[in-house]
């Protein structure tokens, strides 16, 4: 289910959709990989992905956009320079050369944490934190406590994808964050 805006084009949301390959069985076994890369790769693909966003997100003021390690950082730098506005990357520990502040959060399996620059936004920020699809809510719900520990109001939550069988809309809907995604898929 698409939680695309009354104006965008039903068959913009269906176009993307048939741009995204499911890849059986990777990484592992029973997984079903839904890959972005022949949607970026197609010229006509990404006008229309990234057009469905700054439809969203023209008018609702924003101060940056935050993409998530690693594939919001394909999608989130292209949005943000639409809506001319800055571009925060939210990355895996380790990686941000700078003074950090750092989350933690579980996975099926274990944990791993996230980080930002401590200066990456102000009090009272706009952001809409911006990734590849949201599975099981746990990076982008990271995300969006680094940056309201860091004074930032997080508008919504964005993903090309949803898996919603994962849990992870649910979860993060029930922590507060708005999502807009374009498209979903069942059977992970």
């Amino acid at each position: 289910m698409s939680n695309a805006p009354a104006n965008a084009s039903a068959d913009s949301a269906q176009f993307v959709n048939s741009l995204i390959r499911t890849v059986p069985d990777w990484p592992q076994p029973g997984v079903q990989f839904r890959d972005i890369t022949p949607l970026i790769g197609d010229p006509k693909g990404l006008r229309v992905l990234i057009d469905l966003f700054v439809e969203r997100y023209v008018d609702m003021k924003l101060d940056c956009i935050a993409g998530l390690d690693a594939r919001g950082f394909i999608i989130g730098p292209i949005v943000a320079y639409e809506l001319n506005v800055g571009f925060v990357p939210i990355r895996k520990i380790g990686k941000l050369p700078y003074k950090t502040v750092s989350e933690t959060y579980k996975l099926e399996y274990g944990e791993s944490t996230v980080e930002i620059h401590e200066d990456a936004v102000g009090q009272g920020d706009r952001v809409v934190i911006v990734d590849d699809l949201i599975a099981t809510g746990g990076t982008m719900l990271a995300g969006k406590r680094l940056l309201e520990r860091l004074g930032a109001s997080v508008v919504e939550g964005a993903a090309i994808i949803d898996l919603p069988e994962l849990g992870g809309s649910k979860l993060l809907t029930e922590a507060g964050l708005p999502l807009f995604t374009i498209t979903s898929f069942s059977g992970h």
